[in-house]
């Protein structure tokens, strides 16, 4: 690949010719990290949306030593099948490649109205980015969520679907008091033009959670959250992520970004942390009857020890745990 053009974090390494960027209503970023194959079922998956509306791709490479992603997708760029810009986001870490697709969305196209985010393990039905628009209208929201749908590696493990880690948090579609993730994930314009550089912060880099912090302070200033439950994205789940080691861990994480975000939107004053911590430990005295209702729902002992792992994970923060899961990414 030979850079088009770079900057001290960013490296433009194709463009598709003819890109009208002052046209474009919609960006669609899309960051990768050691997944060829599947960033590229992920981008055919957005080139084949139907829409009327004039979209743009901005895909995120986050491996600037072996780029195997931007070497699988750079073709159709230079070729034009896709819309868009394929950049190098040089610094590591899940938000820096956030960041750095968001910031350079907001640069090349400067008539955007909406940023779609998806990841590159999922893949978007075809009428996702039409439904995801067409309902920040429909709910007044700033800021659509919608499902990621899990799809197993294996037959045979669908009702792990139901787990809180797979599970979607809302059902239905409607206005909702909160957001978790960016998997897929629709920002009005308006939104990032008012909050703060960089704006995932990069104190989540390796652990995630960025998003959600993200999510958590443009609520608090007044952006409408909406969640659209006809937009979901078919995620796929590698078998490794049913292991009990990894569901432990990332209900671990879970607990620890709950406490990070909640302290952040409360705010640092003794008092405040303290209802953090009064708040954890009574999660961690209710878990038991908690987990065992979720046993009895569910007949699943890994359900029933959520609760248990979430309060833990709370206060294990409290005394700097950080499980750092985005570290080795390709791994998790």
């Amino acid at each position: 690949m030979q850079p088009v053009s770079s900057a001290s974090n960013v490296t433009v390494v194709a463009r598709s010719p003819g890109l009208r960027s002052g046209e474009v209503e919609v960006v669609v970023t899309l960051p990768t990290y050691k997944r060829p194959e599947q960033v590229l079922a992920t981008l055919q998956s957005v080139i084949g949306q139907r829409t009327s509306r004039r979209f743009a791709v901005v895909v995120m490479e986050n491996d600037a030593e072996w780029h195997a992603g931007a070497d699988a997708v750079a073709p159709l760029f230079e070729n034009g099948t896709a819309p868009g810009l394929l950049i190098i986001a040089h610094d590591r870490g899940n938000c820096c490649a956030y960041n750095a697709g968001w910031a350079t969305a907001l640069a090349e196209f400067p008539n955007l109205r909406f940023i779609q985010v998806i990841d590159d393990d999922e893949v978007a039905t075809p009428d996702w980015l039409e439904t995801m628009c067409r309902s920040a209208g429909s709910l007044g929201a700033d800021i659509v969520g919608a499902p990621q749908v899990p799809l197993f590696h294996e037959p045979g493990h669908e009702h792990w679907a139901d787990h809180p880690v797979f599970a979607p948090p809302y059902r239905e579609t409607g206005v909702v008091p909160a957001l978790y993730s960016s998997g897929n994930l629709l920002i009005a314009r308006r939104v990032l033009d008012a909050m703060p550089r960089p704006f995932l912060d990069l104190s989540f880099n390796f652990t995630g959670g960025g998003d959600s912090d993200f999510l958590s302070r443009a609520a608090m200033r007044g952006f409408t959250l909406g969640w659209c439950a006809q937009a979901p994205v078919m995620e796929t789940v590698p078998a490794r992520r049913l292991k009990p080691d990894w569901i432990r861990s990332r209900s671990l994480r879970e607990g620890v970004l709950s406490t990070w975000v909640e302290k952040r939107k409360r705010g640092g004053s003794p008092a405040a942390r303290l209802r953090v911590a009064g708040k954890s430990l009574a999660l961690l005295a209710a878990s038991p009857v908690r987990g065992t209702i979720r046993f009895a729902r569910t007949g699943s002992l890994s359900n029933g020890l959520y609760p248990f792992y979430v309060a833990l994970g709370r206060l294990l923060a409290e005394f700097g745990y950080a499980n750092e899961q985005y570290r080795q990414a390709e791994k998790n």
